[in-house]
């Protein structure tokens, strides 16, 4: 059972009232001590998929008082145990019937943190790119999948492109706008290093790894909305991301290397190919995110923040899926 524990400073005068609207939410058991003269700290143990409830309740409570202060942190075990062996078998049975009727997910709160910070752009993140560039760049030039591989294990794309569909969904148009930018930012190192290279050296017309990126097929579509999923529910889930950034940066590394590679050679009709690639794993990959947040019940507190994440929703979906239908019909004709 995984399990989290939220400590929150409250103000003594409101104590009591904290203390009655607390008994109305699924906890496992909390514990109350004098912080100062002014404040008292709660620990409340909660299991994880509840977690949010009570951060919902203390997100709205804290814009009413802002004296309320709240930390969230994550368990890995718990003496002694919360439940007996039988209550634990039990417990175990229901548990897996509701995750086959649901997606359990980390909270808001936990995901917004982890979602912000990768929308940001930083050194090790400027690096990354720069180094996996560079070996993705070698690897499509040596016609070897191997080295293409491990820099899409170096690649930190997956971050950027989940912040934008994780803001949208959201209506978060601050989160929205500085994911947009750093993913943009994420393409044009690899486009800059490619086109360098495009510049300076013979295109490797003879390498498999750049042939497969200058031809483009409906079902590159359905690699990138999976890719996108994948990304998406690694972030709701919060398991490792590693290989599953893997599947979202072979869907955008790669054909961004032979784009800029093509556009440093100074091939404008070959470019086309590789630019129509690259645009179409990048709308599935944020519309499949999108769906994924979305059926995730990811949504504000707040009426006014709802109201905007609904629109905002709406038109990033409709926006997105135009979009795709646009370049659709784009390879349709191309391949026909």
């Amino acid at each position: 059972m995984s399990m989290q524990l939220i400590e929150v400073y409250v103000p003594q005068d409101s104590f009591s009232m904290f203390n009655t609207e607390l008994e109305k939410f699924d906890i496992i058991s909390h514990w109350t001590s004098y912080e100062s003269s002014d404040n008292m700290l709660i620990r409340i143990l909660v299991e994880t998929k509840h977690s949010e409830d009570v951060l919902n309740y203390l997100e709205q409570e804290s814009s009413r008082n802002k004296e309320l202060k709240a930390l969230l942190f994550s368990l890995q075990t718990y003496i002694p145990h919360v439940v007996d062996k039988q209550d634990k078998l039990e417990k175990k049975a229901e548990e897996e019937k509701e995750e086959e009727r649901e997606l359990i997910r980390a909270s808001r709160h936990e995901l917004y943190s982890v979602v912000y910070e990768s929308s940001e752009i930083s050194k090790s993140f400027s690096w990354f790119l720069f180094l996996s560039a560079l070996v993705a760049t070698a690897g499509i030039i040596k016609n070897s999948p191997a080295i293409v591989i491990g820099a899409m294990m170096i690649a930190p794309l997956i971050g950027p492109f989940s912040a934008v569909a994780f803001a949208s969904v959201l209506g978060d148009y601050k989160l929205l706008r500085q994911s947009i930018i750093s993913s943009l930012y994420g393409l044009a190192i690899p486009l800059g290093v490619a086109i360098t290279f495009g510049y300076f050296f013979v295109l490797p017309v003879n390498s498999q790894e750049f042939l497969s990126r200058m031809n483009i097929e409906l079902i590159d579509i359905v690699a990138a909305l999976a890719s996108g999923a994948a990304g998406a529910i690694s972030f709701l889930k919060r398991v490792a991301e590693a290989f599953v950034g893997v599947m979202v940066s072979v869907a955008l590394l790669p054909p961004a290397v032979v784009l800029g590679m093509t556009v440093g050679a100074a091939k404008w009709q070959a470019a086309l190919t590789p630019l129509l690639l690259l645009l179409v794993n990048i709308s599935s990959i944020v519309l499949s995110a999108i769906v994924v947040f979305w059926l995730s019940g990811m949504k504000p507190v707040n009426w006014e923040e709802i109201q905007e994440a609904y629109t905002s929703r709406k038109f990033s979906l409709l926006f997105v899926s135009i979009i795709i239908l646009s370049l659709i019909a784009v390879i349709y004709f191309i391949q026909f």
